[in-house]
């Protein structure tokens, strides 16, 4: 015979496996699906609203659990068989604004769309800070978005946690790695996007990726001087980029000029600062000290295609889907702003579609097919290879791609925080975007496997 589920007094005695929610089916908001589970890819699981007494079921343990067993009840979750509890997601973001109407600063938007995702596709999220986490303690300190307004809950540990953080500094902390572990460990709870990457973990996981290659440019952590001159050798044009740098930050794209001279140019906010110096050398020695105190990575230069004498590049916004495979879901051009070699629209830059950034370039409009295709072909052997290659869980995956003079595809870099601006999907109009109804999606996947 099957064991009874615990009284409440041993129940609060032992942890929760992650997101499990005991829900009381009379008053959970949620439908159950139809025979055969969901209703189909791009059908979302209707959700009636909540009323305040469902709410506290939601997040509360209840005493009515209708004599299922534990194993029961723990299939209803993970499987999602009964309706009797909705997969729990977290995300964690970056800082909190309580005083403010923007509660998450500027992902406040996207925040409510997640949550709008959520209740579509029979889930519930909540999002956290640093300071919600209890060390040691299954239970978080989080917000909710419930009657047009931000509520600040308890909630226990979720079945995934969607990690948002967008500062290192703050992902590194101690407090924070050891909730990973133990939200893995001991609650079986699913961390994606757990890790930022850098520029030389990049290029190291992809270099003997069989599908990768052909778009690799020569890159390498720079050690010193005589790795310079020997890449100034190689091409006209070399890039130093910080390796844990980001936005165009610290970027030093050093050229050759005619009698030995050779100018070195940095992104600022106002335009790009510019100085030649008469030898390598000199510019080596002048720069020196920032290649001291942080590490770069050096780069092959490219010839990219421009727009209006703007350089153009692309951002692939790739996700896994609602069967935890890779997928597109949006592609846009990013065009440099005036007197900027860097695209990010924090330096200036400004957005348009792959179709319409293409036919402004010199390349033929034959090719721009063939090129939008690859783009994206790309985008995707770049995903696969870095879950293949790093310990690591990812969702999502901001993949930048720059096209040369010859219509050659090249990977830029990768960002495993991709910003919630850059890819919005320009042909707009609908209130919740594909990639958040995506983020719900391969939550609810992990969720069940």
């Amino acid at each position: 015979m099957a064991k009874q589920v615990p009284s409440r007094k041993r129940r609060q005695a032992s942890p929760l496996p992650a997101g499990l929610l005991r829900v009381d089916p009379r008053s959970s908001g949620s439908k159950t699906p139809p025979p055969g589970g969901s209703t189909g890819p791009e059908e979302a699981i209707s959700t009636a609203p909540d009323t305040a007494e469902s709410q506290q079921h939601h997040f509360e343990e209840t005493d009515r659990i209708d004599g299922l067993t534990e194993d029961e009840l723990l299939e209803a979750q993970i499987h999602g068989k009964t309706g009797l509890s909705n997969p729990l997601i977290g995300v964690l973001v970056k800082t909190l604004q309580p005083s403010s109407p923007n509660l998450f600063g500027g992902i406040t938007a996207f925040c409510k769309e997640l949550d709008e995702a959520s209740k579509e596709q029979g889930a519930r999220v909540f999002f956290f800070s640093v300071d919600g986490i209890k060390p040691g303690s299954p239970r978080i300190n989080g917000w909710h978005y419930d009657f047009g307004s931000w509520r600040k809950e308890t909630f226990p540990m979720p079945s995934v946690i969607y990690n948002r953080l967008t500062s290192r500094i703050l992902e590194n902390r101690p407090k924070v790695q050891q909730f990973f572990r133990d939200a893995k460990a001991n609650y079986g709870a699913k961390v994606f996007n757990e890790k930022y990457l850098n520029k030389t973990e990049v290029f190291q996981a992809l270099k003997d990726e069989a599908a990768c290659k052909s778009f690799l440019p020569e890159s390498y952590l720079f050690k010193n001087y005589a790795m310079l001159q020997s890449m100034c050798k190689k091409y006209n044009t070399v890039f130093l980029k910080p390796v844990l740098g980001s936005l165009g930050k610290g970027i030093l794209r050093i050229s050759a000029l005619e009698g030995g001279a050779y100018s070195c140019e940095i992104p600022t906010l106002n335009g790009t600062s510019r100085k030649v110096y008469p030898s390598l050398l000199k510019l080596f020695n002048a720069q020196a000290g920032k290649l001291k105190t942080s590490r770069y990575q050096i780069q092959q230069g490219l010839q990219l295609v421009q727009v209006g004498g703007r350089p153009v590049d692309f951002r692939a916004l790739v996700q896994k889907d609602q069967l935890g495979e890779w997928a597109i879901t949006s592609v846009v051009a990013r065009i440099a702003g005036a007197n900027h070699f860097v695209s990010n629209l924090a330096r200036g830059g400004s957005l348009s579609t792959v179709k319409e950034a293409l036919a402004r370039t010199p390349l033929p409009a034959a090719d721009h097919k063939k090129i939008s295709a690859q783009i994206r072909k790309a985008a995707l052997a770049v995903a696969e290879g870095i879950q293949t290659h790093i310990p690591a869980l990812f969702g999502e995956l901001g993949v930048d791609l720059a096209v040369d003079t010859g219509g050659r595809v090249w990977l830029l870099e990768v960002n495993s925080k991709p910003s919630k601006n850059d890819n919005t999907p320009l042909d707009g109009g609908n209130k919740i975007r594909p990639s958040v109804r995506r983020v719900i999606r391969y939550s609810k996947y992990l969720a069940n496997h």
